[in-house]
């Protein structure tokens, strides 16, 4: 296979590889010095299945820093992410382990960061356990970093402090706010002594929220 020449792609930083059969590959360029490429080279099969297998990792690996830099996601969702977006599956898991090694990803810190940004929405535990689920956290992470959810009474308070606006709420204004603090998260236990501190004697039947939901 004879390379007949390289093309400098600036807006990329890539470099377009274009072959003898008009084949083209897109690579950094450090391969090109990586596999000393230069223009009319030829390539026997396999050194070109060589530089295949590696423009293949390096795009994984490029892809791969890209998402982790828009936003924290653990490893099992990055895997996903990266095949989704047609990498081979073992090229992905190259990728995933090499920015593990350099530190880049770790589903520890991102299971802390995801707990912080849900508490701060004010999302009960219920909700969070949820989001760590959907972001393909191992649960061997869960414990550790639920720990650092604070206690939630205030955004509670404050939650229905602003729905009910400081009246006697009817029955029907009721099951909405309760369903909405449900909805984020919020154990029915906190939710009623929230409901006793906002008006004495204030309560609703647990079953009744139910029916609503269903």
């Amino acid at each position: 296979m004879r390379l007949d020449r390289l093309e400098p792609m600036p807006q990329s930083g890539r470099v377009k590889l274009v072959f003898a059969d008009g084949s083209m590959l897109k690579t950094q360029p450090y391969l090109v010095a990586d596999f000393g490429l230069y223009a009319g080279m030829e390539l026997d099969e396999e050194q070109f299945a060589s530089l295949c297998a590696a423009v293949k990792k390096a795009s994984a690996r490029e892809r791969a820093v890209r998402i982790v830099a828009a936003s924290g996601v653990s490893e099992k969702e990055l895997k996903r992410r990266l095949v989704q977006k047609g990498e081979d599956e073992n090229d992905a898991l190259d990728a995933v382990d090499w920015l593990k090694e350099l530190h880049l990803i770790d589903d520890a810190k991102t299971a802390e960061q995801i707990v912080a940004s849900a508490a701060a929405k004010g999302y009960g535990r219920a909700r969070i356990r949820n989001l760590l689920y959907e972001k393909g956290i191992s649960r061997e992470y869960w414990d550790e970093a639920l720990s650092s959810v604070p206690p939630m009474d205030d955004t509670i308070d404050r939650f229905l402090r602003q729905r009910l606006k400081g009246c006697e709420p009817d029955e029907k204004t009721l099951k909405k706010a309760v369903d909405a603090l449900l909805r984020r998260g919020h154990s029915w236990g906190d939710i009623q002594s929230a409901l006793r501190r906002y008006q004495t004697g204030l309560e609703l039947e647990e079953d009744d929220i139910m029916e609503e939901m269903e």
